[in-house]
């Protein structure tokens, strides 16, 4: 495992102002120790990843709820653009199918409480069924086999060793989001590259492999220790980094990468709504809350009166809830409303800025 802490401290001897990409990331050609998360359900851009190269660093596509088209046309934009830098430097993340089915009748008794705000919307869910779909995981596969891109992460739940082994033939590396130890353990199993570790402090859905279990609340330093100490893998850590000195506390307890996401959210290349990014910047939402009530499975927004209406009774149930109230979230945006859409918003969510994103992140690759 690479000991991030020699590249900082060579920094400071050296001077320099900027913390150095190390590892796995050096070798990809990235500058500096920063990963932009795959934010999917419009948040990550291509745009996005391209400014993320721009500054040095590594984006990553987000892959989840998109054709294999749409995914295979973003890569293509993608690759056409980094190019440009002289470098090879994106990466993609995708779904693994860990269904958490829901019982027919619960369902019903969500969607019957959904009701009365679906129809402000002249929306009906009288006839909606339990969609229960695995986001086109073998088509995407096959897809990234045939078209490589250099790096391919993976979060929900574990790809099968053969696929891991397909990846790494065709020249990807692979990482996959965990949560624990326990977690880690299994992905080591399976011949991955490295992991991302996330903490419960992260924004949007929990990488959980078991997401009707809560996620234990162990600081991010603790957490990477903790893993560390559990498999000898590269690591990338994710879950509420938004300052420098995040940044640096994460290298500091063994990373080479820091994964940052809701800091971005503001920036003109984040494909998140006007309404998502002006409630980040309202100073009178002041609570994260992770909920189920938007997916079915666990992940952390800012309150608004959706969460505040539907948190207590929200069933777990993926991705059936999530298409359950999809069309709700998607018309609430289109009508500028934000309290009806999913604020996905980490701890740090109070840092992000306006700023391009390519500004954002070399200002978090700041040793001092």
């Amino acid at each position: 495992m690479t000991d991030s802490n020699v590249s900082v401290e060579r920094l400071s001897a050296s001077g320099s102002s900027r913390l150095e990409a190390s590892g796995l990331l050096a070798d990809l050609g990235a500058v500096i120790p920063l990963v932009a998360a795959p934010m999917a359900g419009g948040p990550s851009t291509p745009a996005l990843v391209l400014a993320a190269a721009e500054a040095g660093g590594l984006g990553l596509l987000a892959g989840g709820y998109k054709t294999p088209d749409q995914l295979a046309q973003q890569i293509t934009e993608v690759r056409a653009g980094v190019s440009s830098f002289g470098v090879n430097l994106f990466g993609v993340n995708l779904f693994a199918p860990n269904p958490v089915p829901i019982d027919k009748d619960v369902f019903v008794e969500y969607a019957k409480s959904l009701r009365e705000l679906a129809a402000t919307y002249n929306l009906s869910l009288d006839e909606v069924g339990a969609l229960e779909d695995d986001d086109e995981w073998a088509a995407k596969i096959d897809m990234l086999v045939a078209d490589p891109a250099p790096v391919v992460s993976f979060t929900f739940g574990l790809p099968s060793a053969e696929v891991v082994r397909r990846l790494r033939k065709v020249g990807s590396l692979v990482f996959q989001t965990v949560t624990n130890p326990n977690e880690a353990q299994q992905a080591a199993a399976l011949g991955v590259d490295g992991l991302v570790v996330q903490s419960d402090k992260a924004g949007g859905h929990s990488g959980t492999l078991t997401p009707a279990t809560p996620v234990e609340q162990v600081p991010l330093a603790d957490l990477l220790d903790r893993v560390r100490s559990s498999v000898q893998l590269p690591i990338w850590a994710a879950g509420g980094i938004s300052t420098p000195t995040g940044v640096r506390d994460a290298l500091a307890h063994g990373a080479e990468a820091a994964v940052v996401g809701s800091v971005l959210l503001r920036s003109p290349e984040s494909g998140a709504s006007k309404p998502y990014k002006a409630a980040l910047a309202d100073t009178n939402r002041t609570e994260t809350v992770v909920t189920t009530a938007f997916s079915g499975r666990p992940a952390r927004a800012l309150r608004n009166a959706f969460v505040d209406r539907f948190h207590t009774v929200a069933p777990n149930g993926y991705p059936a809830i999530h298409h359950l109230t999809s069309p709700i979230r998607k018309a609430a945006a289109a009508a500028n409303d934000p309290e009806s859409i999913n604020i996905w918003a980490g701890t740090g969510y109070r840092d992000a800025t306006e700023e391009p994103a390519a500004n954002i992140l070399r200002r978090l690759a700041e040793s001092c």
